[in-house]
């Protein structure tokens, strides 16, 4: 009999020692806080906020706000600090800053300014070409209608090599075709640069001053 009270007695002992302790109803803990007055309390600081002071790059001295706590969070705006002045920006658009300067006379006396420095060129005719500056490409290329390689003329036979060092003679085909019709051309091509026979040196393209034209 005393057996089973000794046991008895040891898992109630078990039994109170594994019990979980419940909260004190009474005093609510808030997160992070030992209970909700410190939690409070600490809520109602941040709300009210602490002093802030903004200083824009370059601008005025810097401006004090301090946030209405009353206010709804979200809704606790700084003041606004004043516009700078910035005299790289025209402040030609606002009536304030205009008006403090200008009157109706001197607006009008700026105008007259204006209207007496207004110059007006008269447009002069352009200069002719002159008849001594060698054949003109663009005139020819609008003559033609054959294409790139299109043989229209009859030509000897001219070897490759012999065809590619006189066009290395130029810097551009222009200026190949150039020498090209200076030289006889396009009937004849007394400089192998147009073995092919269509009229065209080194192969100089037409194309791009028939489309200009349309």
């Amino acid at each position: 009999m005393m057996r089973q009270v000794f046991l008895a007695s040891v898992a109630c002992g078990f039994l109170a020692a594994c019990a979980t302790e419940v909260p004190n109803s009474a005093r609510p803990q808030g997160v992070g806080f030992a209970d909700y007055e410190d939690y409070q309390a600490t809520r109602e600081g941040t709300l009210s906020g602490p002093v802030v002071t903004t200083r824009p790059i370059g601008g005025p001295p810097a401006v004090t706000t301090i946030p209405d706590a009353t206010a709804p969070v979200g809704q606790q705006v700084a003041a606004a600090a004043p516009a700078r002045n910035n005299p790289g920006i025209s402040d030609e658009q606002n009536f304030d800053a205009v008006s403090s300067r200008e009157t109706i006379e001197s607006d009008a006396a700026r105008l007259e300014r204006q209207r007496q420095a207004y110059q007006q060129v008269a447009p002069e005719a352009l200069p002719e070409r002159s008849g001594d500056l060698g054949p003109n490409i663009v005139a020819y290329a609008l003559q033609t209608s054959n294409s790139v390689g299109q043989p229209v003329y009859d030509r000897g036979r001219v070897t490759e090599r012999r065809y590619e060092r006189a066009c290395a003679e130029y810097a551009t085909a222009d200026q190949a075709q150039e020498a090209f019709l200076a030289a006889g051309g396009p009937e004849r091509d007394r400089k192998d640069l147009d073995p092919d026979g269509d009229g065209f040196a080194c192969g100089w393209n037409p194309a791009p001053f028939r489309v200009a034209q349309r």
